[in-house]
């Protein structure tokens, strides 16, 4: 009895741990939260803060030449409670430079000279700048007094690249085409747990920024067409007035409007016809900007209503060329996204003015814009174009670090891309689709390395960033939306993304917001999806036959908590199905006993195991069938 008590309290305490279990924490982390900075309740802590910056940037180019031309003004903020005797440069487009670390190896029409500064001043103090040993995408700089907390101090940098004739996100789309990302000089974040973001461009990473407040001018020649992040402020003096009647119109139309066509555009009736025009925009509070230019790209328009309390539109732009068919119903793929995303899944109101879509290489997001590419298959390009649209609420509504976490944004872009197919497809279609695309080459793939725990910073990842960043991460989502039940689950994805609307979330934010304002500890259910080396494997074992009915085992050989189905057949071809959420993984992480009645007068053919989406790596195991 004495034993037997014993292992009773035990297996109490183990259970009472499991419940109580904290989440680790790497010490950078840790010191944030003992700090004050975030707080163990999801919210930001009482002594949160983050940088801010204002930038005035002024650009200048005319294609075929592919030399851009820069001067800027920033105007940085220490709001920190640190002293800051230097700053952190982010360069990124140095990634070009030969030698540059790179993930992979690269053509020739990919190298430039990246970044080069001419002219560097510091409080209007003019700084040496020595292009050759600035090489990377970091570069420190010293400055000539210390930044205190709650100061600023003003940044006047001029400075000039070349294009790439290789474009990827950012560079030469033809002649006379460019896309411009990540082209300015700008100060990294500098944060409450991390300090600087001294993480190293390697062309595979994305990134991570302040949001700043930015006035952009860029001058082209006559016939260019710009579109950039933000609200175009002077239409009326950069567009011939009927091509700037039509744009006004779009505004707040649900039909598809041809700005400009490939004609006018040939035919020069659509810019001003200066020798020049410079085009402005204006963004506040946003983390960054990126510029498309044409002087061939066809150019529509509509809106859509993405906040029905207020009636408030926002505009679906695309820009592409004649051979572009994909964008040709971009506006209105567009405005179904911005639509559905807002009023569904995540629900929030699409919080900015615009999006355009701009015919690229690089299916890649920015703030206010996607760069995809032509594939020649509407119906995909409709779902990368949704996926790309789909970031704006992770990272862009919140500033994500994706540089170390990117499944805190790719992961969510992926769930979204797979909701809103459901609606487009139908669910048969994005389940095959999601199956094929996001999961099969993980689960089918039994490298160790496939298994690396979600939790590791997506910056040391050699192999397995797809399945951390995409598929992984995105099954947890929608295992938590399964086991909550959609209401919950909105409600404490609301609950987090409010919080941390226009700030810097790190995943334990994200953990502790969702036990938080759902009033359930779920750190059970993200230290099994975060921070193991689970994969999806049920099998179906002990199958037991009573006098009513039947009682089994279903073994979670792969160790994550997923839903599944237990489908009953009988002989007569009918089916039952028991749905089981990831609930039944709480308390015992291994195994559950699953038990249902048979029906009367029928004799039970099978039990299956049905994961869905979920995608079984040993589905042999996962059928059970009578002995005869």
């Amino acid at each position: 009895m004495l034993k037997k008590l014993l292992v009773t309290a035990l297996c109490s305490t183990a259970l009472l741990q499991l419940h109580a279990q904290t989440l680790y924490q790497p010490r950078d982390i840790k010191k944030a939260f003992a700090n004050g900075t975030r707080s163990m309740d999801g919210k930001p802590g009482p002594k949160y803060w983050q940088n801010h910056a204002r930038y005035d940037i002024s650009i200048t180019t005319a294609p075929p030449a592919s030399l851009v031309k820069g001067v800027e003004t920033i105007t940085y903020v220490n709001n920190s409670p640190d002293t800051l005797k230097r700053l952190n440069m982010k360069l990124i487009l140095n990634i070009h430079r030969p030698g540059a670390a790179r993930m992979g190896g690269t053509s020739p029409d990919y190298l430039t000279q990246g970044v080069q500064i001419d002219e560097f001043k510091i409080s209007g103090q003019a700084r040496q700048w020595n292009n050759a040993t600035a090489a990377g995408t970091n570069q420190a700089v010293a400055l000539p007094k210390p930044l205190m907390p709650h100061d600023s101090v003003k940044l006047d940098i001029t400075w000039h690249f070349d294009v790439s004739k290789q474009s990827g996100r950012e560079g030469m789309i033809d002649s006379t085409s460019f896309y411009l990302a990540y082209f300015y000089p700008r100060v990294s974040v500098y944060d409450d747990y991390n300090g600087w973001d001294r993480v190293e461009f390697v062309d595979a990473q994305e990134f991570y920024n302040d949001f700043n407040d930015y006035t952009l001018n860029v001058t082209v020649p006559k016939n260019y067409v710009v579109w950039a992040t933000g609200t175009l402020q002077n239409s009326a003096k950069v567009l011939q007035k009927e091509a700037n009647d039509r744009l006004q119109k779009s505004f707040t139309s649900d039909s598809t409007i041809h700005v400009a066509t490939a004609e006018e555009m040939a035919a020069g009736k659509v810019t001003a016809q200066n020798a020049t025009n410079t085009w402005t925009w204006t963004a506040d509070n946003i983390s960054d900007v990126a510029v498309g230019i044409s002087n061939h790209y066809i150019w529509d328009a509509g809106s859509v209503i993405v906040d029905k309390s207020t009636g408030r539109r926002s505009s679906m732009q695309a820009a592409y060329s004649v051979q572009g068919t994909d964008f040709k119903q971009s506006v209105q793929y567009g405005r179904n996204a911005l639509g559905w995303f807002s009023h569904n899944w995540p629900g929030v109101p699409y919080p900015f003015p615009k999006m355009t879509a701009f015919q690229g290489f690089a299916d890649m997001e920015y703030p206010m814009m996607v760069n995809d590419s032509q594939m020649g298959d509407p119906g995909f390009a409709q779902l990368v174009q949704d996926h790309e649209i789909a970031h704006t609420w992770f990272p862009f509504y919140m500033g994500i670090n994706e540089t170390r976490y990117a499944f805190m944004d790719e992961g969510w872009a992926t769930t979204l891309e797979y909701l809103i197919g459901i609606e487009e497809k139908g669910k048969e279609k994005a389940d095959a689709f999601y199956k094929q695309f996001r999961i099969n080459g993980w689960i089918n793939n039994r490298s160790s390395n496939q298994d690396i725990p979600t939790i590791t910073q997506t910056s040391e990842l050699t192999t397995g960033y797809g399945n951390n960043a995409y598929g992984k991460p995105s099954l947890s989502y929608l295992a938590l939306k399964d086991m909550l039940g959609d209401e919950l689950f909105k409600k404490a994805l609301h609950g987090y993304m409010d919080r941390w609307h226009g700030k810097h979330p790190i995943p334990w934010d994200y953990f502790n917001s969702m036990s938080n304002v759902s009033g359930r500890n779920l750190n059970w259910f993200f230290n099994n999806w975060f921070f193991t080396n689970g994969y999806d494997d049920l099998a179906v074992k002990n199958v037991v036959t009573g006098k009513d009915g039947y009682t089994f085992t279903v073994a979670n050989v792969g160790g994550f908590a997923i839903p599944f189905d237990v489908v009953v057949e009988y002989a007569d071809g009918t089916k039952k199905t028991i749905h089981q959420t990831p609930a039944v993984w709480e308390k015992n992480q291994k195994e559950t006993l699953v038990t249902f009645k048979n029906e009367r007068g029928k004799s039970l053919k099978s039990i299956t195991l049905d994961n869905g989406i979920f995608m079984d790596a040993t589905p042999a195991d996962n059928v059970w069938t009578p002995k005869k």
